[in-house]
Order: structure tokens, then C-alpha cells, then sequence
């Protein structure tokens, strides 16, 4: 089981207040600060991290990195993608059905870092 994720941010301000109105949809909320980023927590299921690297390179986005956000229903992946945009993230993949059950809408924070809001059923 995943204890926490982290994604790495060049801007740990801008990226707070990015994270802070984004999770906050989903319930998230700041549980542990760090000297370079901040964890998030929620209800259930893993902490999820920004962070400033760690070794002090610049942050860039790994190509087929994602971190999934479940949703408790279509609505809420459709309000998540929308918040995500007006907060100045990029469109990956407008909501829509993927097969199998799976709901899902895609896009990239303010660093380039891609996520994908999600709903089963």
C-alpha cells in the first residue's frame, strides 16, 4: 500500500496555493510541513507531497509520471478538472468515460506535473 507521494515543484508558494484550493475540493488539507514542500492528507488513502528536489536540481516533470485522484462521482471529477483550470493548470484530457468503469479527466499543475482526477463505476 502507498503511504504518500510526492511531486517536486519549483515554486513552493505558488504551488501551495495551487494544492491548497485544488485538495481542498477533495478534502485535503496541509497535515505535515517541510523544510522544502508540504504534505497533504485526507480522510483516507495516502499523503500526497510537493517538494521543492530534494538535491537542489531543477524540477522537471518525469515522462509517464501521473498521480490519480480519486473522486467520489462524475461531478466531482468534472469540478475537479474545471477547479484545476481556473487555478491555471493545462488541460490533458477533457472528463469523459475511459471503458471499463472508469471516469476520468486530465491535467497539469503549474510546474508541467500531470494528474488525473478519477471515478470508478
Amino acid at each position: 500500500m502507498i503511504g504518500y507521494t510526492t511531486i517536486g515543484v519549483a515554486d513552493v508558494e505558488k504551488a501551495l496555493a495551487f494544492y491548497d484550493a485544488l485538495l481542498a475540493d477533495l478534502g485535503g488539507k496541509r497535515v505535515m510541513e517541510l523544510s522544502h514542500g508540504q504534505l497533504y492528507g485526507f480522510a483516507q488513502g495516502p499523503l500526497f507531497g510537493i517538494t521543492k528536489p530534494f538535491n537542489g536540481d531543477a524540477q522537471h516533470c518525469g515522462n509517464g509520471n501521473m498521480i490519480a485522484l480519486r473522486c467520489t462521482n462524475r461531478d466531482k471529477v468534472n469540478e475537479l478538472h474545471a477547479r484545476a483550470l481556473t487555478l491555471g493548470g493545462m488541460d490533458e484530457g477533457a472528463p469523459g468515460d475511459r471503458g471499463g468503469g472508469f471516469y476520468g479527466a486530465y491535467f497539469r499543475d503549474l510546474d508541467g506535473n500531470k494528474l488525473c482526477a478519477f471515478t470508478m463505476g
